[in-house]
C-alpha cells in the first residue's frame, strides 16, 4: 500500500529512529534485546549482544570454507564481533583465496590459506568453529567433516539441495554433540524478533492472521550470468576435480540442478522460513507454478509462485510466495494479513510498516485502539493526515463510499534497523559456542525449512499439489 508521505519533521524523525537504533521511547537494539529476554523460549540472545563478560568474551579461533560473495560478507560481519580470531580460509579458487586472506590480514588476523578443506582440518587443530559458505551441494560434505573433527559449524542456508544430505547433517550434529547453526539470519534480526514476540505474540495487533504474502524479485541485470577475468579462470581439470564442468557453472552454480535449488531455495528459503515461524505452524500442502521462461543458459526455473496452506488453532492460513528474476518490482518483504491489521516486514527498513484496519473504533477520548502499544514503545504512529477517513458530506459521496474500504491507519516498528544483515546471527552462533545461549536456528529448524522449499520444486516437476506429513519435518 502506498503511503502519502512528504518531507517533514515526522518522517525525518521516524527514519532516524529506524536507522540510528533509537525510537521515540529511546529503545535501542541492545536495550530492546535486554528487555525482551523474558518474552519466551523463542527469543534467544547471544552474550555479545547482551554484553561482554568481564575482561571481554572468550577468544574463539575460526576458519571459513568458501570465500565467494557470501563468504566474504560473513567475514566482514564476523570480524566486528569481539573475540573472533580467523585462523584459516579455504577455497578452491585462487582468486577468492587471495581476496579473503588479504582482507583478513588487513584486519590483523594471522591467516593460513588452503584449497583442501581436509588439509585445513588436519592442520588447524586449534580452530573451534568453522563457517561453511560453499555452494549448497557441498554443504553436507563440509559440515559433516567439520562436526566430526570436533568443530562447531555455522552453515549458510540452504542446508543442502538434497534432503537426504540435509538429514545426515542433522544426525551428525546430534551424534557429535557439536553445534550446527543454519544461516537463516532473520531468526536473529532484532526487527523480526520485535515483530514476532512483541507485535504478534504479545500485542496480537493483526488479530487472526488469515493470509501471508511474500516476495523477492531481482532484476535481469542482477540475475545475468556472472563471468570472471580470463587470468583468474581455473583449468578444466581443476574444475572437474571439484565437480564442475566449466567456469560458467562454477560462477553461476545457483542456477544448476546439481549445485543448487534455484531461486525458490536461494531466496525463498529465507522468507518461507519466516512464514511458519511467525504463525507457529508448518504447511499441510503446497502447489506451485513457474517456468524457465527468460534465461536459456540456466537449468532452474527463473520464476516461481508457490501457494501454501497452514492449519492453526485459529483456522487455516493461506500463504503466497513469489520470486521473479526479471524485475525488482516491489522488492522483497513478507506481509502477515489479519482481521485487525497487516504487518509488512523486511530486511529493508523502508518496507517495514504495520497497518491497523480502518474500522477499528477509537476510544472515548478519540485515541486509536493501538495507542497503548505506542505508549509501550512497540510502534510509532505515522501522521494522522495520512490515514484519516473522510466522512461523506453528500448523498452522492455516501453512495460512492459504499464501494470504498475504510483506509488503514499506518504505524512503523519502534525498533532499530541493523546495518548488517548477518552480524546478529553470527553473534548468536558464537555466543552458543561460548555456552552463553542457545542457537536461534539449529539444524532441526533449518531442516524443516529445507523440506518446505525443496517440495516446491517437486510440485513444479509433478504439476500437482504436494502434501506434507508430520514425519516429513523430522530428520
Amino acid at each position: 500500500m502506498r503511503l502519502p508521505l512528504g518531507p517533514g519533521a515526522w518522517e525525518a524523525g521516524a527514519m532516524n529512529a529506524m536507522t540510528t537504533g533509537r525510537g521515540a521511547s529511546g529503545v535501542s537494539r541492545r536495550g530492546f534485546l535486554k528487555a525482551s529476554a523474558t518474552v519466551g523460549a523463542g527469543l534467544i540472545l547471544a552474550p555479545t549482544i547482551l554484553g561482554a563478560e568481564k575482561g571481554g568474551p572468550v577468544p574463539l579461533n575460526v576458519a571459513i570454507i568458501g570465500t565467494g560473495m557470501q563468504g566474504r560478507e560473513l567475514i566482514e560481519q564476523a570480524v566486528k564481533i569481539e573475540g573472533i580470531r580467523f585462523k584459516a580460509v579455504c577455497d578452491i579458487w585462487p582468486y577468492s583465496q587471495t581476496y579473503s586472506s588479504r582482507r583478513l590480514r588487513a584486519y590483523g588476523h594471522e591467516i593460513n590459506v588452503y584449497a583442501d578443506y581436509l588439509e585445513m582440518l588436519d592442520k588447524e587443530r586449534g580452530v573451534q568453529a568453522v563457517i561453511v559458505a560453499t555452494p549448497d551441494f557441498m554443504h553436507a560434505e563440509h559440515t559433516i567433516a567439520c562436526l566430526k573433527a570436533a568443530k562447531h559449524v555455522y552453515c549458510e542456508k540452504e542446508m543442502s539441495n538434497d534432503l537426504a544430505k540435509a538429514r545426515q547433517m542433522v544426525l551428525t550434529a546430534r551424534e557429535t554433540g557439536n553445534l550446527l547453526q543454519i544461516g537463516h539470519q532473520r531468526r536473529s534480526n532484532p526487527r523480526y524478533l520485535h515483530a514476532k514476540h512483541k507485535l504478534l505474540d504479545d500485542a496480537r495487533l493483526c488479530g487472526r492472521i488469515t493470509h501471508i504474502y511474500g516476495q523477492w524479485n531481482r532484476s535481469a541485470a542482477a540475475t545475468a550470468p556472472k563471468g570472471s577475468p580470463q587470468r583468474y579462470e581455473m583449468p578444466v581439470a581443476t574444475l572437474q576435480k571439484y565437480g564442475y564442468e566449466s567456469m560458467f557453472q562454477f560462477r553461476n552454480w545457483r542456477w544448476f540442478r546439481k549445485y543448487g535449488g534455484g531461486p525458490i531455495v536461494d531466496l525463498g528459503s529465507h522468507q518461507v522460513d519466516v512464514f511458519g515461524w511467525f504463525i507457529d505452524a508448518k504447511p499441510k500442502y503446497v502447489v506451485a507454478e513457474g517456468g524457465r521462461d527468460y534465461y536459456d543458459n540456466y537449468e532452474w526455473y527463473d520464476n516461481v509462485t508457490a501457494l501454501y496452506a497452514y492449519e492453526t488453532p485459529a483456522g487455516v492460513v493461506r500463504a503466497c510466495y513469489q520470486t521473479l528474476s526479471t524485475t525488482t518490482g516491489r522488492g522483497y518483504f513478507e506481509a502477515f494479513m489479519g482481521d485487525r491489521g497487516t504487518l509488512q516486514i523486511s530486511e529493508r527498513a523502508d518496507k517495514c510498516r504495520i497497518f491497523a484496519e480502518g474500522y477499528l473504533p477509537n476510544g472515548a477520548d478519540g485515541s486509536h485502539p493501538w495507542e497503548p502499544w505506542v505508549q509501550k514503545g512497540y510502534v510509532i504512529r505515522m501522521p494522522k493526515e495520512a490515514d484519516q477517513y473522510q466522512v461523506p458530506k453528500t448523498a452522492a459521496e455516501a453512495i460512492l463510499s459504499a464501494y470504498r474500504s475504510i483506509p488503514p491507519v499506518a504505524f512503523v516498528l519502534n525498533i532499530s534497523v541493523e546495518a548488517s544483515l548477518h552480524q546478529a546471527h553470527l553473534e548468536n552462533f558464537f555466543g552458543a559456542v561460548r555456552g552463553k545461549c542457545r542457537l536461534n536456528c539449529p539444524a532441526e529448524v533449518g531442516y524443516e525449512t529445507a523440506v518446505q522449499v525443496l517440495k516446491v520444486n517437486e510440485a513444479l516437476e509433478a504439476d500437482k499439489k504436494m502434501t506434507f506429513e508430520d514425519a516429513d519435518f523430522k530428520a
